[in-house]
């Protein structure tokens, strides 16, 4: 019986993420792999981003372990989705983001991998992708960067969501962000969104991979 190992599988979705890196390129595609806990808002962060980029096509690939609630709900919005339940996996990888890309069939435009709900197992697999953005939600806690450093550190963007909450929850904004910068550069966005108050930093974000879509 012949034992693949971690190393191997690593090796092979590496050189899957290749492929697609120029996959992408050849095709004038952004490609941004959304990482972040359940409920971290990431949907709502696509939706949002969406609204801001309207001269942009945009497409997302949609991880989820089962259902196909936030792709429908994307669809609805006219952002063009591929469907991927992992069927318990904890992550995507390059392998099925391809054949989500391929299916969308989408050229010069941003296409978001909203990868599953998990702050451990996505840090490891490389996509393709051109753009990390993580989420992280207020909610969540101030000490994440300290608990979860492989994918605090693998993001090339952090986006803040919920700051809403930061004073009913006791977020503390300066500790979240020194323990960020011990590990990361990565510029951080603080993100609200909710209804019937003003969007805050949601334009920032949206200029930021505006710019990272004219770079490709």
């Amino acid at each position: 019986m012949k034992v693949i190992i971690m190393k191997e599988l690593l090796e092979a979705n590496d050189r899957l993420a290749e492929e697609n890196r120029s996959y992408f390129k050849e095709n004038h595609v952004l490609c941004v792999n959304l990482m972040g806990s359940p409920g971290a808002g990431k949907t709502t962060l696509i939706s949002a981003i969406a609204d801001e980029l309207q001269d942009i096509q945009i497409g997302v690939v949609e991880g989820d372990i089962a259902s196909s609630i936030d792709a429908d709900k994307l669809e609805q919005k006219g952002v063009h989705s591929s469907q991927i339940n992992t069927c318990g996996e904890c992550h995507l990888d390059a392998n099925v983001i391809r054949q989500g890309a391929e299916e969308i069939a989408m050229k010069n435009g941003i296409v978001f991998v909203e990868n599953v709900g998990n702050l451990i197992c996505p840090a490891e697999f490389d996509l393709g992708e051109t753009v990390r953005l993580l989420a992280a939600s207020v909610p969540e806690g101030d000490d994440k960067p300290y608990k979860y450093v492989p994918m605090f550190s693998y993001a090339d963007v952090v986006a803040l969501t919920k700051c809403d909450l930061k004073e009913a929850v006791g977020f503390d904004t300066t500790y979240f962000t020194k323990g960020l910068r011990a590990i990361s550069e990565a510029p951080i966005y603080e993100i609200s969104l909710k209804k019937g108050q003003q969007r805050e930093g949601i334009k920032e974000l949206a200029a930021f991979l505006r710019k990272k879509y004219e770079e490709v």
